[in-house]
């Protein structure tokens, strides 16, 4: 039987759906991460806005950001853990400001053009945040032998939470296949050899690869991600519907 011009039409539910998971996982990782660093003194909103739109459920970046649970969140796992010490926290930086490099260089070419505008604005932004957290890894890893222990420590305990940047499942296959993202096996060597550059100008050492069960983009997190909401969230949610 020959498809009707309403049938053709009709939208593929789980493209839309895979879509709007997929930035969202971009929103959430600035967003928690930017959470972090606020810590220490807050491109997410773009993103959001553009998620609650795809979504289709009336949610806009406010209520996203506050009041979502953290099971809903799909941020990788790194961007929630704690910021430690100075160090650990440019390492931390560093690490995603290299993905989000290269992320938002293939996303410059996409075939959604929304994305592609929110990803070359962000990308001006990103490359400004990498000068910044490598100038500092290369300070404190080639700086005195304390220094140097503190960043190559914290290397060694961040390290396993990057094997979920490159690790694609069906939502990043899908949206590599049509276009709208690069593919995260085309992107991994490009930033590794980022990051074996940015190590040995740093005199640090690469750790080796180690199974690590990622689950941050599937909304299965660790315990640090539930504090930090607790917090983020607490003035949405103790007065719902505030504006300031």
């Amino acid at each position: 039987m020959n498809a009707t011009p309403a049938m053709r039409a009709a939208p593929d539910t789980a493209h839309e759906e895979a879509r709007c998971r997929y930035v969202l996982r971009l929103a959430d990782t600035s967003l928690v991460l930017g959470q972090r660093l606020g810590e220490w003194i807050g491109h997410a909103p773009a993103l959001l806005t553009y998620a609650g739109e795809l979504e289709g459920r009336g949610r806009d970046e406010d209520a996203l950001a506050f009041l979502r649970d953290a099971p809903e969140f799909v941020n990788l796992t790194l961007a929630e853990q704690p910021n430690g010490h100075f160090g650990h926290t440019i390492v931390r930086q560093w690490l995603i400001d290299a993905w989000q490099l290269e992320t938002y260089a293939g996303l410059e070419h996409s075939s959604d053009t929304r994305l592609a505008a929110i990803a070359a604005k962000a990308l001006r932004e990103t490359r400004y945040h990498y000068r910044f957290s490598s100038g500092w890894l290369v300070r404190l890893g080639d700086g005195t032998a304390e220094s140097r222990q503190r960043m190559q420590s914290a290397v060694d305990e961040l390290w396993r939470f990057t094997a979920e940047l490159f690790a694609p499942d069906e939502v990043d296959e899908r949206m590599a296949r049509a276009g709208i993202a690069p593919s995260l096996a085309e992107l991994e060597p490009h930033w590794s050899a980022r990051i074996d550059e940015a190590l040995r100008a740093a005199t640090l050492t690469r750790p080796a690869t180690l199974p690590y069960p990622w689950h941050g983009k599937r909304g299965v997190h660790t315990e640090h991600l539930g504090r930090l909401l607790a917090e983020m969230q607490h003035l949405q949610r103790t007065y719902p519907g505030a504006r300031w």
